[in-house]
C-alpha cells in the first residue's frame, strides 16, 4: 500500500471514529437530560414577561379606554390639566404630565414604571394608615405630585387610567413582582447630601434641559399649549412638597438611573454621589406646598426616614430627614420599634 493510500485509510477511521464518539455524546445527552426525557415536544416553555403593546390592540370599546388611558398618562395637562377649556375637568393643578415622572408613559424600567401593579392593590399604605385600591393610589399622585384634585372613582378619566394600568399588568400573576419597578436602589452616602455641590452638578448636567431657575421649557404653539418638552423641577407649575419625588431617596435613584436623558440602570451617567448631592439641590428648591402633611403616616414609626416634614418619632432634625445620613435615624427607628414590640 502507497503512502498517500495508507494516509487516506487513516482519514476514512479517523472520521468513522469522530463520527462514533459525537454520536455516543449526543446519545448520551439525551439519555441523561431529564427534561429532554420528561417534557413532551408540545410543552411551552418557560415565558419571560414583556411590557403588552397598546397598539396592538383592536378598535373596539375596551382598546379605546385603554388608548384614552395611555393619553390622559402622556397628556395630563392636555385633558385634565389647568388650562382645559373645560373647567370641571381641571383636576391637575399644574401642566405637568404623569409620564414626567412615570418615564416612557409607566413603561420604563426604574423609571418609576406602571406596569405589574394592577395585581398588587388593593395594599396598606403607611402614608394613610389604611388599605387603598388602585384608584386611591392614583389619586394621591393626583393631589401631590400634580398638585390638584382628586379624580372621582367612576370619572372617565379614573376608569381610563385604571384600564391602562390593568393592561400593562397583563400576564402577571397575582402577588408576582416583577423587576425593574421603583426607581432602584443605589448605596446611600455615609454623609448628608449637600445642595451646595448638587447646584453646581445641576449647572452642568441639567440647567441645559430644565432652566436656569428650573422652571423647565414649554413645549407651545401660538394658540395651543402643549406642555412641557422638559419640565420644571420647582417652582408654581411643579410637584407639590408632599409628593413623593419631593423625597430625597425617591429623587436620587430616580436622577442616578434615569438622568441626563440617555441614562438608564445599564448606563448611569451621573456618579452615585453626584445624584445625591444633585437631588438634593433639586428638594432643596422651593415649590407648591399641600397641606395637612402632619396627617401623614398616623403610625410614626412606619414613617419613610427621608420624609422632609415632621412630626417624627425619632428626636432627629428635620434637616437630617431632608438631606441624610439616614443610617443614624434606622438605628434609632429600629430600636423605638423593637421596644414596641412592632
Amino acid at each position: 500500500m502507497s503512502f498517500q493510500e495508507r494516509c487516506f485509510s487513516l482519514f476514512r477511521f479517523s472520521l468513522f471514529r469522530a463520527g462514533f464518539i459525537l454520536a455516543a455524546v449526543a446519545i448520551g445527552c439525551a439519555v441523561s437530560s431529564p427534561a429532554s426525557a420528561q417534557t413532551p415536544a408540545s410543552t411551552p416553555t418557560s415565558k419571560i414577561w414583556t411590557v403588552p403593546e397598546v397598539g396592538a390592540l383592536p378598535n373596539d370599546a375596551f382598546g379605546a379606554q385603554v388608548r384614552r388611558g395611555r393619553d390622559l398618562i402622556t397628556a395630563t395637562y392636555a385633558h385634565i390639566g389647568p388650562e382645559v377649556s373645560d373647567a370641571p375637568r381641571r383636576y391637575a393643578g399644574n401642566n405637568l404630565a404623569c409620564t414626567n415622572c412615570h418615564l416612557e408613559a409607566g413603561t420604563k424600567k426604574f423609571g418609576l414604571p406602571i406596569f405589574g401593579l394592577f395585581e398588587l392593590f388593593p395594599q396598606y399604605s403607611a402614608r394613610l394608615g389604611a388599605e387603598i385600591t388602585i384608584e386611591d393610589r392614583v389619586n394621591s399622585c393626583m393631589v401631590r405630585s400634580m398638585n390638584g384634585r382628586e379624580l372621582p372613582n367612576d370619572s372617565p378619566e379614573m376608569q381610563a387610567i385604571v384600564a391602562y394600568i390593568k393592561f400593562l399588568s397583563s400576564g402577571v400573576a397575582p402577588g408576582q413582582k416583577l423587576s425593574g419597578l421603583g426607581a432602584g436602589a443605589m448605596p446611600e452616602l455615609k454623609r448628608a447630601a449637600d445642595p451646595v455641590r448638587g447646584k453646581a452638578i445641576y449647572v452642568n448636567a441639567c440647567q441645559a434641559c430644565h432652566n436656569t431657575d428650573g422652571s423647565g421649557i414649554r413645549r407651545s404653539l401660538p394658540t395651543t399649549d402643549l406642555g412641557y418638552m422638559m419640565p420644571p423641577l420647582w417652582g408654581p407649575d411643579s410637584f407639590n412638597d408632599g409628593a413623593g419625588m419631593a423625597r430625597l431617596i425617591t429623587a436620587a435613584n430616580f436622577l442616578h438611573f434615569n438622568m441626563p436623558h440617555g441614562a438608564d440602570y445599564l448606563n448611569p451617567q451621573l456618579s452615585v454621589e453626584q445624584a445625591w448631592d444633585v437631588a438634593a439641590f433639586v428638594v432643596s428648591m422651593p415649590r407648591p406646598k399641600k397641606a395637612g402633611l402632619d396627617k401623614d403616616f398616623p403610625d410614626l414609626l412606619k414613617k419613610p426616614v427621608d420624609t422632609p416634614y415632621g412630626p417624627y418619632a425619632d428626636g432627629f432634625s428635620e434637616q437630617q430627614h431632608k438631606y441624610g445620613p439616614f443610617a443614624p435615624i434606622r438605628a434609632a427607628l429600629a430600636k423605638l420599634k423593637a421596644k414596641k414590640g412592632q
